[in-house]
């Protein structure tokens, strides 16, 4: 995790995180924690949910561990419980547990199957829904609260092979003003984040593989073992001297969960993009000319 200075903007601070044994979750709940947030850390790898809350403890955290199925309701309810149960209240849950759909972007549309699509809607749709609903029984009559979400550039733009997966996401984004209209006049607020770039490669993993903290195209560059280049590595317009990674993605979930947005309900924010969300699909290179274009 790179090193960065505490301002203790979560302090006093209750947190669900879904999804937080790797990847954007693991990397927020370990960056709140030391800014002095109290994290319920959830996974549905128990081992990885509880590795992650040792390491906040053992740099003087405060979090819990503990394995969280988000397409069973009653497991989500049980972690918005433990919570109130071991710290009061909640102030932020941070629905972020997600999976990619079967085949990674190589099935053909009319290839899946309804199982397959079920399942990633069970995760990333319907996860929310359940994540959201029991946040709200418990902020609601609090009169405050902070709902986050994970969504994805894929709900807002398609990526090849992944209909399911982009359908629920765009579902997440509906849920989020959904849920920002209905909880607003209890102080609720709910907003999420769509990366495109920069997340964890644990994602195409299996849940049992170590978990390196790295995203693809961290990884990827470690791989070839090439120094960067961004002209020829990174597809979108905006060329930086290293590559996108976890904590590019974590920042902006970062500011959605802390009181910097405090008047922000209803907004999903490209994350980590890389300009990609202000040009055409026509291609122009750098030395581009009219006549290259007719």
């Amino acid at each position: 995790m790179a090193a960065h200075t505490s301002t203790g903007r979560f302090a006093d601070k209750v947190a669900v995180i879904t999804g937080a044994g790797s990847g954007l979750g693991r990397e927020c709940a370990r960056w709140w924690a030391e800014e002095g947030a109290s994290i319920v850390v959830t996974d549905l790898v128990d081992k990885r949910a509880h590795d992650v809350a040792q390491a906040i403890s053992d740099t003087g955290g405060v979090a819990i561990g503990m394995k969280v199925d988000v397409t069973i309701e009653a497991e989500v309810e049980a972690a918005v419980r433990a919570a109130v149960d071991t710290y009061g209240r909640l102030d932020i849950m941070f629905a972020n547990a997600g999976v990619p759909v079967d085949g990674f972007g190589t099935i053909p549309f009319e290839e899946f199957t309804e199982a397959q699509f079920d399942a990633v809607n069970a995760v990333v749709y319907k996860g929310v829904f359940f994540s959201g609903k029991h946040a709200a029984r418990v902020m609601k009559p609090q009169g405050f609260g902070n709902i986050v979400v994970t969504t994805s550039a894929g709900g807002l733009n398609a990526y090849p092979g992944f209909g399911p997966y982009c359908s629920a996401k765009a579902g997440a984004i509906a849920l989020v003003k959904s849920m920002a209209f209905d909880l607003g006049r209890w102080g609720i607020r709910v907003n999420g984040l769509a990366p495109a770039h920069g997340m964890a490669v644990n994602f195409a993993l299996p849940s049992d593989a170590e978990v390196n903290g790295m995203s693809y195209e961290e990884a990827a560059l470690a791989e070839s073992g090439l120094a960067w280049d961004a002209r020829s590595m990174f597809p979108g317009p905006l060329k930086l001297n290293r590559p996108p990674r976890l904590r590019d993605n974590a920042g902006v979930a970062t500011f959605l969960a802390s009181d910097d947005s405090e008047y922000m309900s209803g907004v999903v924010i490209p994350s980590c993009d890389g300009g990609n969300f202000a040009r055409t699909s026509i291609p122009f290179p750098d030395d581009w000319s009219l006549e290259d274009q007719a």
